[in-house]
């Protein structure tokens, strides 16, 4: 059995059971009512049993799936950049093109083989496949991600994710001129209707929310920093698509990709947390990959007309590096 533990947010209040966690698990309506029937769907007080029960504030909800038959996650000797790393919690720069946990057909190369290789301990919340998985970057998203090494590490850090309590940051490179320098963008995000396997913006999805900055603008396109709210599947590349700018290589989404680069140049620099154990804040900050950094200096080079560098910190990043 593989043990899944998700976290109510305020929006969620008052929602039937099996439709939030159709939602949150990507499975069948069906598919999670038998869950519920099974008796393997529970708070942290008692077993939920009624696939009509409504959500209330506070649940942490724990559900344990069958899996069809025994995986076997391998450890592999895979080089990843670790940041930071105590009895608690390990902070890694995700490459780009490395995928974060097994899934069905790919249970090799991914960075949970590395960690079980790397890491003596991992927290055993999420079961084998996403051992000290707290939350995820898409495959061709680079940057920071907190891994947890025991599991009260890991319901602290879950917890200040579901409370919007950990600072997300990305730098993004996308199509187009801006109008206007700052926004927010406040609009739901689910599964498409049209293909399962990418998200939308659909009215009936989960709340979620981007801020965004144009860091520097370009003939064709901007450089922009990202801060997200909650913590959607595909979030920024959706939200960016839906204001009419996705992200440069985001084929998915619409990007475009005159640079030929594999994957969208999309990348978490920024991770601001609470330690579980000290209650220290600690924030860590991550270079962008080189690609990113090769399209960033074309730009720079031919076509930049605009520069609005108000974050000190990615200041520093970008023109270091640079």
């Amino acid at each position: 059995m593989e043990n899944i533990r998700i976290y109510v947010e305020k929006e969620d209040i008052g929602k039937r059971i099996d439709s939030f966690l159709s939602n949150e698990l990507d499975f069948s309506r069906n598919k999670v009512q038998i869950i519920i029937e099974k008796g393997f769907v529970r708070n942290q007080f008692h077993v939920i049993d009624k696939s009509s029960y409504i959500i209330k504030a506070e649940e942490a909800l724990s559900v344990e799936i069958e899996e069809p038959v025994e995986i076997d996650i391998i450890p592999q000797n895979i080089p990843i950049n670790i940041m930071f790393q105590d009895e608690d919690i390990v902070v890694i720069n995700k490459s780009k093109g490395m995928v974060v946990h097994p899934g069905a057909g790919n249970l090799e190369n991914t960075l949970v083989n590395a960690l079980l290789y790397h890491i003596k301990d991992l927290s055993s919340i999420n079961g084998k496949i996403r051992p000290g998985i707290v939350h995820r970057l898409d495959k061709d998203t680079s940057g920071i991600i907190v891994v947890a090494k025991n599991d009260f590490a890991h319901n602290s850090l879950a917890k200040q994710f579901s409370d919007r309590r950990v600072n997300k940051k990305y730098i993004g490179i996308a199509d187009g001129v801006f109008h206007e320098n700052m926004g927010i963008i406040e609009r739901p995000v689910a599964r498409s209707r049209k293909n399962r396997q990418t998200m939308a913006v659909v009215s009936s999805g989960r709340y979620a929310k981007t801020s965004f900055n144009v860091i520097e603008g370009y003939k064709d396109y901007s450089l922009i920093n990202y801060q997200i709210y909650t913590g959607r599947t595909h979030q920024i590349r959706v939200h960016s698509q839906s204001i009419g700018h996705p992200i440069v290589g985001d084929l998915t989404y619409g990007g475009s990709n005159k640079f030929q680069v594999n994957g969208q140049l999309l990348h978490s620099w920024y991770l601001g947390i609470t330690h579980p154990t000290t209650g220290k804040d600690l924030s860590f900050i991550a270079p962008p990959p080189d690609d990113f950094l090769e399209v960033l200096v074309c730009l720079r080079q031919n076509s930049l007309i605009y520069i609005n560098h108000n974050d000190p910190l990615l200041f520093d990043l970008l023109d270091i590096k640079v």
